[in-house]
C-alpha cells in the first residue's frame, strides 16, 4: 500500500521513497562576469503574510530568489553576499507571525533587512552561505 505525504518544498514521499520534483528550474537572472553557481533548490520566501514559492540560487557572489508564476508577488529578490551580515536557522511563520516549523533560514543584511526562506536541508544552505561570507 502506497501513501503520499508532502515533504515540502519540492518533493513528496511515496511509501518509503522520497521523490524529488523532476522539473528543475532554470535561472532567468543573468550571472555576473566570473560568477559561479554553488547551490539551488525549491524555496519559499516569507513576504509579509504571503509565502512566495519559487527557486533559490546561491552563487559565489549572490543569493537569488526567483518566484514562480503562480504567486501574487512575482519580483525577483537578489542579495549580494557582501551585504549579508549573518545567516542562521529560523522558524517558518504562519501569516508572518505564528511559528510553525523550524525549517527556515534567516538572512540578515548589513542594512538591517531580514529575509526568511523555507528550504529543504536548511543546515546545508546555511553552511554553504556561511562558507562564502
Amino acid at each position: 500500500m502506497n501513501f503520499y505525504l508532502l515533504d515540502w518544498p519540492g518533493s513528496f514521499r511515496a511509501g518509503n521513497y522520497l521523490l524529488l520534483s523532476a522539473a528543475k528550474y532554470k535561472m532567468n537572472t543573468q550571472l555576473l562576469h566570473n560568477e559561479t553557481p554553488v547551490r539551488d533548490g525549491a524555496a519559499n520566501l516569507q513576504r509579509g503574510v504571503e509565502t512566495v514559492g519559487g527557486w533559490l540560487f546561491l552563487t559565489d557572489q549572490r543569493l537569488i530568489f526567483e518566484p514562480h508564476s503562480r504567486n501574487v508577488q512575482k519580483q525577483v529578490e537578489v542579495v549580494n553576499l557582501s551585504d549579508v551580515a549573518f545567516v542562521h536557522p529560523a522558524w517558518t511563520l504562519f501569516f508572518g507571525l505564528v511559528p510553525l516549523f523550524p525549517n527556515s533560514i534567516l538572512l540578515s543584511s548589513k542594512r538591517g533587512a531580514d529575509l526568511r526562506f523555507t528550504v529543504s536541508n536548511k543546515t546545508a544552505w546555511i553552511e554553504a552561505i556561511q562558507g562564502l561570507l
